[in-house]
């Protein structure tokens, strides 16, 4: 389990609109990882869209955001063009990154259990050090709060 104070695990993932994007290549940044689970469903939109909004005081504060799930690259790209989002999109198909955070967990729903993302959250520093974690998060004021604690480094 990944909790404040240790090392972000590296990963390179596929990214929205093609390319890579790994971890020790943003060294220096602050990075706002979040995990979701599925592009274009209710919440996830309405997370994607409250981060996109709040991007220019990431940026500002010298923060990447990168928002993962298991969607392609291709869905990735129409979830983006949908909803004009200005956050890194990046897939994690095979569900590495998922594990290695500790965010792949079972989920149950009307009475059935699978497996799925639970949408969670770190704040890595610019160190690779995990600064805060947000375990199943509630989207309604969560960007604000990621964003204060980027202010607050």
């Amino acid at each position: 389990m990944i909790e404040p104070g240790t090392k972000a695990p590296d990963f390179s993932l596929p990214r929205d609109g093609g390319g890579e994007v790994a971890l020790s290549d943003l060294g220096g940044k602050t990075v706002v990882l979040y995990f979701y689970p599925k592009d274009d469903t209710s919440g996830c939109t309405k997370e994607a869209i409250a981060f996109t909004e709040l991007m220019p005081e990431f940026e500002a504060a010298g923060a990447t955001v990168l928002g993962v799930s298991k969607d392609s690259v291709k869905k990735h790209d129409k979830f983006r063009d949908k909803h004009e989002l200005k956050v890194t999109l990046l897939s994690d198909d095979e569900s590495d990154v998922c594990e290695r955070y500790g965010v792949w967990a079972e989920k149950s729903m009307y009475g059935k259990t699978y497996m799925g993302i639970e949408r969670s959250t770190f704040l890595i520093d610019g160190e690779g050090t995990v600064r805060e974690v947000w375990r199943k998060v509630k989207v309604p004021g969560h960007a604000e709060k990621v964003l204060e604690a980027v202010k607050a480094l």
